[in-house]
């Protein structure tokens, strides 16, 4: 029998704008950085991008809560999108829920969609500057 976990992590691609979303998510949600590397820091110089400043993030890990994230600048080709997937937010009560829906409010827009979870049921999400979230409260 193996003993390895099968971990998914989202790997998100800024465009351009990763260290704008790192500090974004480090100011509304204590994300916590835990690994940077820019593409000037790159130890294979045949990875490096065309037209790609050495001060983009070539990779990055992050934490939020005990969820890790990777994400990247990618090749900065323009305006990030993220389309067809949201994240889920789960917290242990509507006041954190609200405190955290209205952090990721800065530059963002609400959309009404399906009730994010059994307890709060005004279906709102929150499309952030740079990713689209449901807080999802599991508190009875």
């Amino acid at each position: 029998m193996s003993t390895i976990k099968n971990i998914v992590q989202p790997y998100l691609f800024f465009d351009g704008r990763c260290d704008e979303a790192l500090d974004f998510y480090r100011k509304a949600l204590g994300a916590e950085i835990t690994t940077l590397m820019r593409f000037k820091d790159n130890p294979d110089p045949n990875m490096a991008c065309a037209g790609v400043s050495g001060d983009k993030v070539m990779h990055a890990s992050f934490r939020i809560g005990d969820t890790n994230l990777m994400a990247s600048d990618g090749r900065c080709t323009g305006k990030p999108t993220f389309q067809g997937f949201s994240l889920s937010i789960t917290v242990s009560n509507e006041a954190e829920a609200d405190k955290l829906f209205n952090a990721l409010a800065n530059g963002g827009k609400v959309e009404a969609g399906a009730p994010h979870s059994k307890t709060q049921a005004r279906g709102e999400g929150r499309e952030t500057a740079f990713l689209h979230c449901w807080p999802d409260v599991t508190a009875e």
